[in-house]
């Protein structure tokens, strides 16, 4: 987990990104980026601050298992919306998912999920064109 000020200082290096860019597309990425890693500051400073208001498992009846199912859940749905982004992201940004991707779980087999994450990407490096492509087909033309 990261702090707000982790989540802060990388929305202020996309700004200096998009600063120093000449690239039109360029530049509202990056200022996209820096909007999202500000939006996720300011909710890890909110959790962070309201902290005895949220709920903890089991407090208010829920079981640790229906957390877990959706908490797996939630997990699932942004890991398959990062996959249709994927060839969309910055290659420095790419590589800092991956390694942070990498890095969960035990160190022994690190290497080994790393390469498991590696043919994963590779296998669906064209999933996100593919569904790009035919969500355009099927929008009218205006």
């Amino acid at each position: 987990m990261f702090t707000p000020e982790q989540y802060r200082a990388k929305a202020d290096e996309y700004a200096e990104f998009a600063k120093i860019s000449i690239n039109p597309g360029e530049v509202r990425e990056f200022l996209a980026l820096e909007k999202s890693f500000s939006a996720l500051a300011d909710n890890e400073q909110w959790l962070s601050d309201h902290h005895d208001q949220t709920l903890t498992p089991n407090s208010g009846g829920i079981s640790e298992i229906a957390l877990a199912a959706n908490e797996e859940y939630v997990l699932r749905c942004l890991g398959a919306a990062l996959i249709m982004q994927w060839n969309t992201l910055p290659a420095k940004l790419k590589r800092e998912l991956f390694d942070n991707a990498g890095a969960m779980g035990e160190l022994l087999v690190a290497t080994e999920l790393r390469g498991q994450i590696a043919r994963f990407l590779h296998k669906h490096k064209d999933d996100h064109e593919t569904i790009t492509s035919s969500r355009d087909a099927e929008l009218p033309r205006v």
